[in-house]
């Protein structure tokens, strides 16, 4: 169960007194009053039962419980955390009574209240939070059980074992001899619980577990059933007493004293871990529940306690029953200390299978089905298991510690051991072999690594992808060793580095983990970045030279990205979707899905040489990529590209500068002259290549240039040249080309598609956006947008 609650810890400045009163006992009170009577009727005989158990006088049970309580939940950093006597100590208090005597003992506890007072003074208690979640839910579950197993016999009235198994062992005698009014008082109490939450809201203000114990404890009473019902003897004032100095080997009296202080530290901080995600209430301060809980140790050994640690069963009670605040876990303390005064006949009314039905109830839920299922979906059902066994049959403190240390066994060799395996790339004779090893590769993997490499054939040529992110020195020389000693059998090694860890990095540094991806591994570095340390390759031996890049990159492509892109591949197999028709450039140096982070099916790619829009009617393939993005595939946006250094707009640029020139020229010249260079003029006109054709639609945006167009006075005050400004203007002007063209803008005029256009800057690789006025930067981070600029979503 979660619980969802507002914590009130103050009043808002201005509060009236009555105010805060008022406050108080309407958010306060009405939740905690009747979580802390819950839980003082649970904590009762819990204590006086760990109490006997652990040889110690039974009042001294209900003293712990009470200090417990008023100190460490004053103190104490759990707001809900209840404290008390816990069972995970009955052993260790029961050996030190035997050894020194009972007053002596709380001189132990005292002085592990003061050695837990410094813990919680040296701030370690944030340690409890890398205790594994899976362990602390198979604790639960543990203690849930535990709780069952041992409950069971209280409801069928015969007596409950301290071991799990002897409970589950003699439960089939326990039954044949069952008193039937204490099972069906059982009963009604779990029926009552399970119950309670399909009852309307204004029904379930009042806690069900309240209503289930004082109910049923009636009827008992009115019908006089003859059941067992809570019993002690003496007053808390008879159990009162103070310590003294134990006597002996004070070697096994310091034992004692950092046993109770490490068990008891680490029972509250596990319990408050649990009971952290229990509630969304305030979060636990480690340190200060270290502080309360000594504390509440040094005050109960003083007095005649037995030892305080924080306990779940209670916890998970409290917040069962609705808590709010430390509140309820005080007055519960309050409770206990004025009922044991007062009232201890009533306490002796409740029949002991009342308490049964209602711990029974607790430890069904604390046994969570759902985070079994988590451990199984996550790979941590063993550690569930181990836990959960090692807390039921052998003790709390022992199964949490097996848990912890199976959890962090299992870590340790799912993050250092690597994988390495062997595999032919290529038909036998070709002596093609690869070797791959990926993970962290250590000496804790060397048996495995040379396993793998002696199951190279000699004589074949080998290329090592080595993809690692860690790689020591024992690592590096088991390789290199073996690489000399297959080379000098006639064969060939090719390591392949595309992890963080590198070979030069193991020979001549101490090795560290990096999880940063290699650059030359990405997916679009450049074939010279990487293959450039290529010696031979495992198909430079059956391909030409000129063909060895485009072979390696497919080679490359197939061992490393083929089987992760698969799965994508498969879903656009049949037809594509994509949202954006992106036409750019044809330049090598621009990569769409790259800038845009997208992958396939997610750009209709256009590309031709200076990302134009042609006229209408002027260019098919232009109006046939334009009607087959907007008709068939139905795009939403359209976006226009350009780039930096882009040679289309260098050659637009270059020719404008010579008609500068050439109208420098001599104006005088001769008629006869003019007539020879208007008819050379004339056949260069025939000749004129494709190219410089095709540059006629870059015309119109050196002219718009020329003309002041504000994109390109914004360029030129962010410092470009004059090559990028026209490319910028270009870009603008393309967008103007759509709006004209008579299959997309009728689409953006109806809003159906919407239009955006983007310059790659290359030499810093950021990505600027082009607006019908001006430039921003989208790379909000390193170039901040000028003031007064704006990206104007509405655009794409």
């Amino acid at each position: 169960m979660t619980t969802h609650f507002t914590h009130s810890a103050s009043s808002p400045p201005g509060t009236s007194r009555s105010g805060r009163i008022r406050g108080f006992l309407t958010n306060d009170l009405r939740f905690n009053f009747p979580a802390s009577f819950v839980v003082f009727l649970v904590a009762v005989p819990l204590s006086l039962g760990i109490a006997a158990a652990s040889g110690a006088p039974v009042m001294a049970g209900l003293i712990a419980a009470a200090v417990g309580g008023i100190v460490a939940g004053s103190l104490g950093g759990s707001p809900l955390q209840v404290s008390g006597p816990a069972a995970g100590l009955t052993v260790i208090v029961a050996g030190l009574i035997d050894q020194f005597g009972w007053q002596a003992t709380g001189a132990i506890t005292v002085a592990a209240g003061f050695v837990q007072i410094l813990f919680g003074s040296c701030r370690i208690g944030r340690a409890a939070l890398a205790v594994s979640p899976v362990v602390v839910h198979a604790m639960l579950a543990g203690i849930g059980i535990t709780i069952v197993l041992q409950q069971l016999h209280v409801m069928i009235g015969s007596e409950s074992s301290s071991s799990a198994l002897a409970n589950m062992t003699s439960l089939p005698a326990a039954l044949a001899a069952a008193n039937l009014p204490a099972i069906l008082l059982g009963a009604l109490v779990i029926a009552i619980l399970v119950l309670w939450k399909r009852l309307p809201p204004a029904v379930r203000r009042v806690p069900g577990q309240l209503v289930a114990v004082v109910g049923v404890t009636i009827l008992s009473v009115l019908l006089g059933a003859n059941v067992e019902r809570v019993t002690f003897d003496g007053s808390i004032l008879d159990a009162l007493s103070f310590p003294e100095v134990p006597e002996g080997n004070w070697q096994a009296i310091m034992m004692g004293v950092l046993s109770i202080a490490l068990i008891a530290s680490i029972e509250s901080l596990l319990s408050a871990v649990a009971l952290d995600k229990m509630h969304t209430g305030p979060r636990t301060n480690f340190n200060r529940e270290l502080l309360g809980q000594g504390a509440a140790n040094m005050v109960s050994g003083a007095i005649g306690g037995l030892p305080v640690t924080g306990v779940i069963v209670r916890s998970a009670t409290n917040v069962e029953a609705g808590a709010r605040s430390r509140t309820s876990t005080i007055l519960h303390g309050v409770w206990i200390l004025v009922f044991s005064l007062l009232f201890a006949g009533l306490i002796q009314q409740i029949p002991q299978a009342v308490l049964a039905g209602l711990l029974i109830v607790v430890g069904v839920r604390l046994a969570s089905l759902a985070n079994f299922k988590t451990a199984r979906r996550t790979g941590d059902l063993l550690v569930y298991c181990v836990t959960l066994i090692g807390v039921v049959f052998l003790n709390l403190l022992e199964g949490v510690m097996i848990g912890l240390a199976l959890a962090a066994a299992l870590v340790l060799w799912r993050v250092v051991r690597a994988s390495i395996h062997a595999e032919p790339a290529g038909p036998p004779e070709s002596k093609l072999w690869r070797v791959v090893i990926e993970g962290s590769c250590s000496f804790m993997s060397l048996p495995r690594l040379n396993s793998v490499l002696s199951s190279v054939p000699a004589g074949s040529h080998v290329t090592i992808d080595l993809e690692v992110d860690f790689f020591d020195h024992p690592a590096y020389e088991t390789l290199s060793a073996w690489q000399r000693q297959h080379e000098s059998t006639g064969g060939t090694v090719q390591i392949d580095e595309g992890g963080a860890a590198t070979l030069e990095l193991a020979a001549a540094l101490p090795p560290r983990r990096n999880s940063a991806p290699s650059t030359t591994r990405l997916g679009f570095a450049p074939w010279k970045a990487w293959q450039g340390r290529d010696r031979g390759g495992v198909n430079s031996y059956a391909h030409p030279h000129p063909l060895n890049p485009v072979i390696h990159g497919i080679d490359d492509y197939h061992r490393r990205h083929a089987a992760r892109v698969r799965a994508h591949m498969q879903e656009v197999a049949d037809s594509q979707n994509p949202d954006t028709l992106f036409l750019t450039c044809a330049d090598s140096r621009i990569i769409p899905n790259l800038i845009t982070s997208s992958g396939p099916g997610d750009l209709f790619t256009v590309r031709n040489i200076g990302n134009v829009v042609c006229a209408h009617g002027t260019e098919p393939s232009i109006d046939a990529a334009l009607a087959f993005g907007l008709d068939e595939l139905s795009v939403n946006s359209i976006v226009v590209c350009g780039h930096s250094g882009c040679g289309a707009m260098a050659a637009a640029h270059n020719e404008q500068a010579r008609d500068a020139t050439d109208a420098t020229d001599d104006s005088d010249a001769t008629d006869a002259t003019d007539a020879t260079d208007a008819a050379a003029e004339e056949s260069a006109g025939r000749e004129r290549g494709a190219l410089d054709a095709w540059l006629d639609h870059v015309r119109p945006s050196r002219e718009a240039l020329r003309n002041g167009h504000p994109v390109g006075r914004a360029a030129r005050d962010a410092g470009f040249s004059e090559v990028d400004q026209l490319g910028m203007v270009n870009v603008a002007v393309q967008l103007q080309n759509l709006r004209r063209h008579p299959l997309v803008g009728p689409a953006v005029a109806s809003g159906r598609v919407h239009l955006a256009g983007v310059f790659y800057d290359l030499s810093t690789a950021r990505v600027i956006w082009i607006t019908a006025d001006g430039i921003d930067h989208l790379d909000r981070v390193n170039a901040p947008a000028p003031e007064g600029a704006g990206l104007g979503a509405a655009a794409l």
